[in-house]
């Protein structure tokens, strides 16, 4: 008896010695990307071409793909925001997408526990909605399929899916400006610093918007402050762009000799710049 028990344990070892753990044919892969106050994660896995025709063939159209490969893409946003005027609320979706020669629909589904795209048990009612994207053809060739994101700024994105010459853009809107305005009512509330003033300010003037209130805030920051290149250096961008250039070429200059006498030698170029464009507009 223990004899035979002795070899069971035997077998037992060398088999799961001799199991092997392969390397995934499609390696996963996560992208994190920050937009305003949101963020976004996917997870998802990176399957090659390895020579196969793609979308047609090995992903046929009109059946639910799961973006990638082996488990469903994960699509997960800390904050709600807006897919091509859906709003998708705070959380974990399943990211699908049914691929057609000339038009792609793409879904955010609710229920993340299927393994891969689901098929059988896929149910359409619980998808979150469906959009709507036309796919393009590139000329550079993407052997393993990405996902990525482009043209980001503080109020959106596009999410880009390139595999082989397909590329498909979803664009992404977040509500930064609403968020930032009800920050800003309460950072002006009751005395505000003159720091305060020129963050407010400086975030007007790189939203290209509110120039007017964002001139008042720069002249209060310098008032309470005293002279910074940094305020001067927004407070002659807010001129400009209201086309007081004159007013805009002095407070450039005071930014430049500030900047000048402690060495800040890239807003001496920066300001230099723009006393030139601005001088040449003059001129005009």
């Amino acid at each position: 008896m223990k004899n035979f028990t002795f070899v069971i344990l035997l077998l037992m070892t060398f088999g799961v010695q001799g199991q092997l753990e392969h390397p995934k044919a499609s390696p996963a892969a996560k992208v994190v990307q920050a937009i305003g106050f949101s963020s976004i994660q996917i997870d998802y896995s990176r399957p090659a071409t390895r020579g196969r025709e793609i979308f047609g063939e090995l992903v046929p159209y009109g059946r639910i793909w799961r973006v990638g490969a082996n488990e469903s893409t994960k699509f997960t946003n800390t904050t709600e925001i807006d897919v091509l005027g859906h709003t998708l609320h705070a959380g974990t979706y399943a990211l699908y997408a049914f691929p057609q020669e000339s038009e792609w629909e793409i879904v955010f589904h609710k229920n993340t526990k299927h393994w891969g795209d689901g098929r059988n048990n896929y149910n359409q009612e619980e998808d979150a909605f469906r959009v709507k994207v036309i796919p393009n053809s590139e000329a550079s060739f993407q052997e393993n399929f990405q996902i990525s994101f482009e043209n980001i700024s503080h109020n959106g994105t596009d999410m880009i899916f390139h595999w082989a010459k397909t590329r498909v853009v979803i664009p992404i809107k977040v509500d930064t400006q609403g968020t930032m305005e009800t920050q800003i009512e309460k950072a002006l509330q009751p005395r505000p610093s003159a720091q305060t003033y020129y963050e407010v300010a400086r975030y007007y003037v790189e939203q290209k918007i509110k120039y007017a209130e964002a001139l008042d805030y720069l002249n209060k920051a310098l008032e309470l402050g005293g002279d910074t290149y940094y305020f001067h250096r927004v407070k002659s961008l807010a001129e400009a762009a209201l086309n007081d250039h004159k007013a805009a070429i002095n407070s450039a200059k005071k930014s430049l000799a500030i900047a000048k006498e402690l060495g800040k030698d890239e807003f001496v170029r920066m300001n230099q710049k723009n006393i030139d464009l601005w001088l040449s507009q003059l001129k005009n």
